[in-house]
């Protein structure tokens, strides 16, 4: 058994092969209703140079004339020096709320305990998932959100904990319209109705930090008069319940540290340092805006076009107020109604492999919380990118492991991608690498997991587990961020590209970067993917899949993990009779 993280990644990078048939631009002319139009070149908004925006422009984009940026360096390292302080334990963390935590938590767990735990894995997972999610919407906001990361780790929680706390995204009680109000006047500094032309007191959604809004301008000073927009309210009083709900997590974290094999390999106190770190930033929508100008930039240098990002409104942005510009399209999930419109739902999901890995391995910057209401697709087949609040950023070394560990996958070098790993923080910088690949057989030939019993999966996993846990292996918070939008985009392939030969795509994704990317790679990592031949026989062989197998497609896959899933159910069924 190999590592999986780059093997999976490879394995569901489904792009490249039909970038002729990627979404391109629409020629249109940025104007409103009413017919002032913004300045174009050759019929597209100028700002198209700074970033993937929309071809229809309410308003352009010019970075050196925003004001809310002035600064917002300092306040981005002011955040992120907070957050060592907030996960620090302390003697004596903020004791009213954390007596609240362990109310609203202890008395879940303890009825759990005596009524569900003996049921059955499945059974009990479900009823403590079950117990959770509602112990969540009673703590509020921290809590909430924290569930709402976690429904989009599909593959890496148990998947009762990810059903359960998917409710979590469309539960979150609404402000009251006064209360919106309040906020949007205290920060703008203006009546609301000197604004917007119209404001939707309704939410479209309302989720634990923010609800957002639709509304339309009033002022050609704001933009173009009547564009429509999306205005993000944060809930009051949330900074610093999320303070002290982060002190709280910080407090009993390291409880929990080798009381739990899973529990220990996610590292907790890692997981309430990266929560601390996404939400802590969440909370200045002014940092959120410049992600969305950072990222648009960087599609935009990679000449990707696939992903549109909303623009940000000039003026109109505050530490808890956020209008952008309004976009609309298909839900992620909707594959009817975007082949009913003529969309290639191949080439939408080929576009988001690979505009996702060139921003994370070129440029380490990507999207960190990818899911299906973060996404959906426009009419013209591109793909919209919302909620920019958590977005991963990789410094030159992690960037650059992250470029070796893809290389060392598609080459099948296991010990170029355990040094990757290292260098990622997922190993200690004093493992012995040789060892590792000697206890985790990896030196050797895998077997096929579906040839294996339950028991046979279940020891495997086990003995793997033990391995890493003795090794000292953590999730790093970037790798985290990275898998989990890994097993998002693997689910999309699986709706909306099942028919696809994984083993095709995985040698058309690497001639790609090779063929558009070969110089920067070789200068970054010394080695000239140009010159590399992908190891697909290996490659089959670290999966298990027998050599002469020709063609995979997803559909292919998702039977092989249906045998082993059972395989797993029917050990536990049997392990319960035996109980």
């Amino acid at each position: 058994m190999t590592f999986p993280i780059l093997l999976t990644t490879v394995s569901a990078v489904t792009v490249a092969r039909s970038a002729a048939r990627l979404p391109g631009y629409r020629s249109g002319v940025a104007q409103d209703q009413d017919g002032p139009v913004t300045e174009t070149t050759g019929g597209h908004p100028t700002d198209l140079s700074v970033g993937s925006f929309s071809d229809t422009a309410p308003w352009l984009v010019e970075p050196d004339r925003l004001r809310w940026l002035t600064g917002l360096d300092r306040v981005r390292a002011r955040t992120r020096a907070e957050v060592p302080l907030l996960t620090r334990r302390q003697r004596i963390p903020p004791l009213g709320r954390l007596l609240a935590t362990i109310r609203h938590l202890g008395l879940p767990l303890a009825t759990w305990a005596v009524r569900e735990r003996r049921a059955g894995q499945a059974a009990s997972r479900a009823g403590l998932s079950r117990r959770l999610r509602a112990a969540a919407e009673t703590l509020g906001p921290t809590y909430i959100k924290l569930g709402q990361i976690i429904s989009a780790g599909e593959g890496l929680f148990p998947e009762e904990l990810v059903g359960e706390f998917k409710h979590l995204r469309d539960r979150v009680p609404a402000e009251p319209w006064d209360v919106v109000e309040r906020v949007v006047v205290e920060e703008l500094g203006r009546p609301i109705d000197e604004v917007f032309a119209s404001f939707d007191r309704t939410p479209l959604a309302a989720a634990s930090i923010a609800q957002v809004h639709r509304a339309t301008l009033r002022d050609a000073a704001d933009g173009v008069p009547g564009a429509e927009v999306v205005v993000k309210v944060q809930r009051p009083q949330v900074a610093s319940l999320v303070r002290r709900d982060l002190q709280v997590m910080s407090w009993i974290a390291p409880t929990l540290v080798g009381r739990i094999p899973v529990a220990s390999l996610a590292n907790p106190p890692a997981l309430v340092e990266l929560f601390a770190d996404t939400i802590s930033e969440e909370l200045d929508f002014r940092l959120e805006a410049e992600n969305m100008l950072d990222l648009a930039r960087v599609l935009a240098d990679l000449g990707q076009r696939h992903f549109v990002v909303p623009r940000p409104h000039p003026t109109l942005i505050t530490r808890r107020v956020l209008v952008m510009e309004r976009l609309s399209g298909f839900a992620f999930d909707d594959v009817v109604g975007m082949k009913d419109a003529g969309l290639d739902t191949e080439a939408v999901v080929r576009g988001g492999m690979i505009g996702f890995l060139e921003g994370a391995m070129l440029h380490g910057i990507f999207h960190g919380d990818l899911h299906g209401g973060n996404l959906f697709v426009m009419a013209d087949g591109r793909t919209a990118l919302l909620d920019h609040g958590i977005t991963g950023r990789l410094d030159e070394v992690r960037r650059l492991a992250f470029l070796r560990l893809l290389m060392g996958a598609v080459t099948n070098d296991v010990r170029s991608q355990l040094d990757a790993l290292v260098d990622l923080g997922a190993l200690p910088p004093d493992t012995d690498l040789d060892a590792v690949i000697r206890d985790l057989r990896l030196d050797q030939a895998p077997v096929d997991p579906i040839t294996m019993t339950g028991d046979e999966l279940v020891n495997e996993l086990r003995t793997v587990v033990k391995a890493l846990l003795g090794y000292g292996a953590r999730m790093p918070k970037e790798l985290m961020l990275f898998i989990k939008n890994m097993v998002f985009l693997d689910g999309a392939i699986a709706s909306l590209a099942p028919d696809l030969d994984l083993f095709a795509e995985i040698g058309e994704v690497a001639n790609h970067f090779a063929l558009t990317h070969g110089e920067r790679l070789t200068a970054d990592i010394g080695l000239d993917p140009r010159e590399v031949q992908v190891d697909l026989a290996g490659m089959k062989a670290s999966m298990g899949i027998p050599a002469e197998t020709e063609g995979l497609t997803y559909r292919d896959l998702q039977e092989r993990r249906e045998i082993i899933r059972k395989r797993l159910a029917g050990r536990e069924r049997r392990g319960r009779r035996r109980g």
